[in-house]
């Protein structure tokens, strides 16, 4: 993996999301009113969470899954209602004690363990599933391919991602953002072309023992990803 590239947006998205966006992002993920921009990435985001679940097995007791980006920990309450094992990583410590305070009392806290730490740490262990929603946007397609990899080599039987597609809509608007004060702005999203992130998945050496299954768009609004599903053959 290019360990610069990697390193380098990593610290830039850990100091936006644990200073710069904090509360703003702790209030997207409430059921606090927000602006009518704010509400369609809400919205999205909640049509791809729930997109990601129904990829996953009802009954997950005994499995374990690692939320790769957990932010405010919703993903990972509905896979822990399911009976998994959760382990909850996020790169901002201020989300993960936001998701920590979420945790509903029909929950059993013991099966999510929010941590706040790199996705990529080989010490979170082995697991039966990945599901990184949104978490590897900002990283160039190359890295993304080479963290999908890094991630293979602990997990038994799927991975489910979301990228952001490049899209004509979605150039305008991170054109538009850019007129923004540069303290204002999030880190930049990598749009990738579908095919062109296939491509480099499939020539991986590290991912040869995987396939790519289902795909998935949301677009609302503001707020444009798309989720891949890749499963061990």
């Amino acid at each position: 993996m290019p360990v610069a590239n990697y390193l380098e947006r990593r610290g830039e998205l850990k100091t936006y999301f644990d200073r710069t966006a904090a509360d703003n992002w702790a209030r997207l993920t409430s059921d606090a009113p927000v602006s009518g921009i704010r509400a369609t990435v809400r919205a999205g985001r909640d049509e791809m969470r729930n997109t990601l679940l129904s990829w996953l097995p009802a009954n997950m007791t005994g499995m374990r899954l690692l939320d790769a980006g957990c932010g405010t920990g919703a993903l990972s309450i509905e896979v822990a209602r399911r009976g998994a094992h959760v382990v909850a990583i996020d790169l901002s410590p201020t989300l993960v004690e936001v998701a920590r305070e979420r945790i509903p009392a029909d929950v059993d806290p013991a099966l999510i363990d929010f941590r706040s730490g790199d996705m990529l740490d080989p010490k979170a262990g082995e697991f039966d599933f990945v599901v990184a929603m949104d978490s590897l946007i900002h990283y160039l397609p190359a890295d993304i391919c080479k963290i999908m990899a890094g991630l293979a080599a602990r997990t038994s039987q799927a991975m489910l991602v979301t990228f952001a597609p490049k899209t004509p809509a979605l150039a305008l608007m991170h054109f538009v953002g850019g007129f923004f004060p540069r303290g204002d702005r999030a880190p930049a999203i990598e749009p990738v072309a579908e095919q062109k992130l296939r491509k480099l998945l499939t020539a991986d050496p590290a991912l040869q023992q995987w396939q790519i299954g289902r795909t998935h768009r949301v677009a609302r609004g503001f707020y444009t990803s798309q989720a891949l599903e890749m499963i061990r053959r």
